[in-house]
């Protein structure tokens, strides 16, 4: 008995495709952070009244914050420094594959989330995308070693190159910021990438056929 592998054609994204997820990638990431502002506009007219539904570590009350905290921002500025890197990070993220990238957000949101909640300093009240923003970082810089794609490995670089010194804000020590949203939300993001990195299994391309002779 032999085997051979079968010989398969691989099949080649259209143009049509391709500018299609680039569109579908772009809308979606700008309404998230459409979102955000109108949560922000809403936040503000109401004096700030929304921020109670932050983290407050180690708190039942807190616990609630783990999901919303970080669509909460701490005014305009805060909200405007985490816009332009979640546009950017969400954008390639999403145009990757948006299942596995909504995957990992969701995983990084708890986990970081839950981080603060347990580490964070008491009687504080953490709001924020950052920690999220952290885990698409890290995310999107260690996913191509798991799926070892050399594409993907080259865009990690270049978004080291680019938002590379925010991992100083996993230090402690900045007066005002959660250095734990943001070290929780890194970790989380490579165990994201860990669980999420492709299989190693056989594609139909290496489907084994058997034959007698």
């Amino acid at each position: 008995m032999t085997s051979y592998p079968s010989m398969r054609p691989a099949a080649v994204p259209s143009t049509g495709g391709r500018g299609r997820a680039i569109r579908n990638a772009l809308v979606t990431i700008v309404l998230f952070v459409g979102a955000l502002w109108l949560i922000e506009l809403v936040d503000v007219a109401d004096h700030h009244s929304l921020d109670r539904w932050g983290i407050l570590p180690r708190t039942e009350e807190g616990l609630r914050g783990i999901a919303f905290a970080p669509l909460l921002h701490a005014g305009w500025d805060h909200l405007a420094s985490n816009s332009v890197p979640a546009l950017v990070l969400g954008f390639v993220g999403l145009l990757a594959g948006a299942a596995r990238f909504l995957s990992a957000t969701v995983f990084v949101w708890l986990f970081s989330g839950a981080g603060v909640w347990l580490t964070g300093q008491g009687h504080t009240v953490t709001i924020g995308l950052s920690g999220v923003i952290f885990g698409w970082m890290t995310y999107l810089v260690v996913r191509g070693f798991f799926n070892k794609s050399i594409v993907q490995i080259l865009v990690g670089v270049v978004l080291l190159v680019l938002y590379g010194t925010m991992f100083l804000g996993v230090l402690p020590g900045q007066p005002g910021v959660s250095w734990q949203a943001h070290l929780f939300g890194a970790i989380g993001g490579v165990l994201a990438a860990a669980a999420l990195g492709r299989p190693k299994h056989r594609t139909s391309k290496q489907v084994d056929v058997m034959a007698t002779g």
